[in-house]
């Protein structure tokens, strides 16, 4: 049976990503004096305003002016003028209860967390995602380098993929889309991101039969804030797999460890890339329930979609025995209290293997829990 899947990729100067990265710095600045900060910050951005909002609980003192600052050099976004409104409180005692009870520590919120991980692609990532997010990746390397001339920080991508069954057949669509300096003659920025975009990520590929779209709005000359609202956490599909996977809990961005929204997806991923990698399955969705204030998941589903080497129920109970799941626990393993968000921000928070989360450090272990049994 054949399906086309979708996924979209947006570079670092889309708005939403300058308020994840927004929020991510100033977490990352309160981690950096005080590795127990509580934070769930949140962003708002448009022309002319920017708001920080949240609930904080920390020893340091972020300098939110020059986080902006920093973030707005990162993205070549112009602030001048831009008034900035900062309305931060310290965490509800209620949940601080909850997840610093004195012997254990609490999921930080309840939700379902998602993890995936598929053989499709070295980074163990679905196919259509993997590729939109090396689109947008060229993207701002040609940005950033000026191999292609008058191109802005903002952009997307997007690639449908068709399979029969799980066997790749073809690329059916690519769109990119990128903002532009208002002299930049449309013709020619077209043909260079074909030929120093497309070309070069699609090289193993024939795309005689993929419709490829650039710019088809036309003219994309005012980006970033100054054409459209950007706001914390509303990328998280394009943040993680792409919408053949189901989305959870939360978004990521802004939020401390103890917020099982994140840590707890990154625990899910971390399970999943060692069951596919370790040669379990040739793909694996785990599924981790949480309650508020308690340490223990309220359930774990492991689906390998008819691709396990055995049974789901068996790598389900090997899990179980291999991991544990404790919020404490996902912290300490994955080491979560330092401060790392920043870069977590932009182009993805799976598939990179400079995050611990990516390790595959634990199959020996899964691999004999599941053929010992």
């Amino acid at each position: 049976m054949k399906k086309i899947y979708t996924a979209e990729s947006v570079t670092s100067g889309h708005p939403d990503k300058f308020c994840d990265l927004v929020s991510d710095m100033v977490l990352d600045a309160c981690l950096e004096k005080d590795p127990n900060s509580r934070v769930a910050c949140e962003t708002f951005a448009t022309k002319g305003l920017i708001v920080i909002g949240g609930e904080i609980t920390t020893t340091a003192k972020p300098d939110y002016t020059e986080i902006i600052q920093a973030a707005a050099t990162k993205m070549r976004y112009d602030l001048s003028g831009a008034e900035l409104i900062v309305s931060v409180s310290g965490q509800s005692p209620d949940i601080a209860q909850a997840v610093e009870n004195p012997h254990f520590q609490g999921a930080g919120d309840q939700g379902i967390m998602v993890g995936y991980a598929c053989d499709e692609t070295l980074d163990f990532m679905p196919l259509e995602y993997a590729y939109a997010r090396r689109l947008t990746n060229k993207l701002e390397q040609a940005f950033s380098s000026g191999e292609i001339k008058g191109i802005g920080s903002d952009g997307k991508s997007q690639v449908s993929a068709e399979f029969d069954g799980e066997k790749f057949i073809r690329f059916t669509k690519i769109v990119v889309s990128i903002q532009h300096d208002a002299d930049k003659d449309i013709d020619v920025l077209r043909s260079e991101i074909t030929e120093k975009i497309i070309e070069n990520v699609f090289s193993e590929f024939d795309l005689e039969d993929t419709e490829v779209l650039i710019n088809p709005s036309g003219r994309f000359v005012i980006g970033g804030i100054d054409a459209d609202t950007g706001l914390t956490g509303r990328k998280i599909v394009a943040d993680a797999y792409g919408p053949r996977v189901p989305v959870g809990g939360g978004a990521f961005s802004g939020k401390d460890p103890s917020k099982v929204d994140r840590s707890g997806a990154y625990f899910a991923r971390y399970i999943a890339r060692n069951i596919v990698e370790g040669g379990l399955a040739e793909k694996c969705q785990i599924s981790i329930a949480y309650a508020i204030g308690k340490a223990e998941p309220m359930s774990v589903n492991i689906d390998t979609f008819g691709t396990g080497k055995v049974g789901d129920k068996v790598i389900e109970n090997a899990v179980l025995d291999v991991f544990d799941f404790r919020p404490a626990e996902i912290i300490k393993v994955l080491d979560l209290k330092k401060p790392i968000y920043t870069i977590t921000a932009t182009g993805g928070h799976f598939g990179i293997d400079k995050f611990s989360w990516e390790r595959a450090d634990r199959v020996k272990e899964l691999r004999d829990a599941v053929f010992t049994r």
